[in-house]
């Protein structure tokens, strides 16, 4: 695929990305357009290699490696690379229902385990794929798909974000009537609220829900599940409900002083701040970085998304706690091809950090030990300690403490970005469904749970994930539910295949 010799003759051009000092004094994107030339050349470097490892979608170590909605990354880079671009669509729409989501968000298992990544720059896989769906928007190429026929059937869709909007799109092209509740007041869940302006636009966001709007799914949003409307009416009206909530559970941090004002779960930051750019008004309820000494606690991507914002509210300093150690500049043996490369990196947010600071704002093997309050209540500071990470008899890694490096750190806001649990304990009760581990008990590849006519996919079955994983659990769930109604179903599946 791709020229033959592309990957021997052409170099790997990264995104291009605005001047961090620029980019951090507004909320706009931070990369720029791809340009033709750029994706033709890239979609060069794609190489005959036989068995293409970047779309087996498969986990190895703990970690996504590939594609898990099994693109046809090696027909479409071919196909820019041939200047095709609307057949490299129709490739593209194959099987990912919203390119324009991962081709700016995901963190891209498919360059993991692309060939070319042995021993060179992985293929720019993401950044072929977004440009491919933004130029069918661009071209007008991308245009509502309204079914023919409506098979009678009713489906009531429980949360908007991908896993859930994957899932409403399949089914309604299959004739379906599908109404998608959503707790907030726009839909898109955690894309539209999650993820911060500057990494996903939510006009893009806004824009695949109006299309899907067009044809024919009905958004019903400021609805919560339970309190405007019960579980047993969404049954009793609706042939299948599908619970796509995500894993909005926070993990807490309950440590001594752990009730000062002034320390967030990251999520609640980042929806309000995106919320308020949206409506275009200024109500933080206290989250406002303006001026303070900020602390994120977590050191994956929430916690970046924290950064990033709390840099545009002009933060008087900030600082990353992780606690794993610093990952090294290239592969450990224990960590080879086609896995998920663990190595050192600086995002977006990172990179304006260091633009903006001098240097990295990352602190690595920490662990925080409390914090501290004056008198009113309000956060002053906290204390941490420096950990050491190393295996135990059994070969299980632990973290022990290391005396005398205990460390007070001043902080008027802290954000606590240390991960999900899974769902929400009021969807579960309401829908009488079985947990484990506050994840929806239903099976990959069958998405039923223990009650009839009910399913689950995505975080709130899975656990906490990638997007390209909810889009996955969408599109598969939709399969199962069609094949419910209707006694077999023509909807594409790769599990069911």
């Amino acid at each position: 695929m791709g020229k033959a010799t592309g990957f021997m003759e052409i170099e790997r051009e990264e995104t291009i990305e605005r001047d961090p000092n620029e980019r951090i004094k507004d909320w706009k994107e931070y990369s720029t357009p791809f340009s033709d030339d750029m994706m033709k050349r890239q979609g060069a470097r794609c190489m005959d290699c036989g068995t293409p490892f970047c779309h087996i979608g498969m986990e190895i170590d703990g970690a996504t490696s590939g594609c898990p909605v099994y693109n046809l990354i090696p027909e479409w880079n071919d196909l820019v690379y041939k200047e095709q671009w609307k057949e490299a669509l129709d490739r593209l729409l194959k099987t990912n229902n919203f390119p324009e989501f991962t081709g700016r968000v995901c963190p891209a298992p498919c360059e993991g385990s692309c060939t070319v990544a042995i021993s060179e720059p992985a293929v720019a896989i993401k950044n072929i794929e977004q440009a491919i769906i933004d130029k069918g928007f661009e071209e007008g190429w991308i245009t509502p798909r309204i079914p023919q026929i409506r098979t009678g059937k009713k489906i009531a869709i429980i949360g908007s974000g991908p896993a859930g909007l994957a899932a409403a799109d399949q089914l309604n092209q299959a004739g379906h009537t599908v109404t998608v509740y959503e707790k907030a007041d726009r839909a898109g869940g955690l894309l539209t609220y999650g993820i911060p302006n500057m990494k996903l636009d939510k006009d893009v966001v806004a824009r695949r829900v109006k299309l899907l709007e067009d044809e024919g799914v009905n958004f019903i949003v400021n609805t919560e599940i339970g309190k405007d409307v019960t579980g047993d009416e969404l049954k009793n009206s609706n042939d299948a409900v599908i619970l796509c909530t995500g894993a909005q559970k926070h993990r807490n941090l309950p440590i001594e002083g752990r009730e000062a004002k002034g320390i967030h779960y990251a999520m609640d930051y980042l929806t309000i701040s995106t919320k308020n750019l949206l409506d275009k008004k200024i109500n933080n309820e206290g989250l406002d970085a303006a001026g303070k000494d900020v602390i994120v606690i977590g050191g994956g991507d929430t916690g970046a998304d924290c950064i990033a914002t709390a840099l545009r509210q002009g933060a008087k300093s900030i600082t990353q706690f992780g606690k794993h150690p610093q990952l090294p500049v290239k592969r450990g043996s224990e960590n080879m091809w086609p896995a998920y490369p663990q190595v050192f990196s600086l995002e977006y947010a990172h990179k304006e950090a260091k633009a903006k600071f001098g240097e990295d704002v990352r602190q690595y093997s920490i662990q925080t030990k409390k914090f501290v309050m004056d008198e009113n209540g309000e956060l002053e500071s906290l204390h941490t300690i420096e950990m050491k990470k190393t295996r135990d008899e059994n070969g299980i890694f632990v973290f022990e403490e290391i005396p005398g490096t205990e460390k007070v750190w001043p902080a008027q806001l802290v954000f606590i970005a240390i991960g999900f649990e899974g769902a929400e304990d009021a969807i579960i009760k309401e829908f009488s469904v079985s947990a484990t581990s506050k994840k929806i008990d239903a099976e990959y590849g069958d998405f039923r749970t223990n009650v009839d006519g009910v399913f689950a996919a995505g975080d709130s079955r899975r656990g906490q994930s990638l997007i390209v994983w909810a889009i996955n659990e969408g599109r598969e769930v939709a399969h199962q539910v069609d094949g419910y109604l209707m006694g077999e179903s023509a909807l594409p599946s790769v599990v069911n295949a």
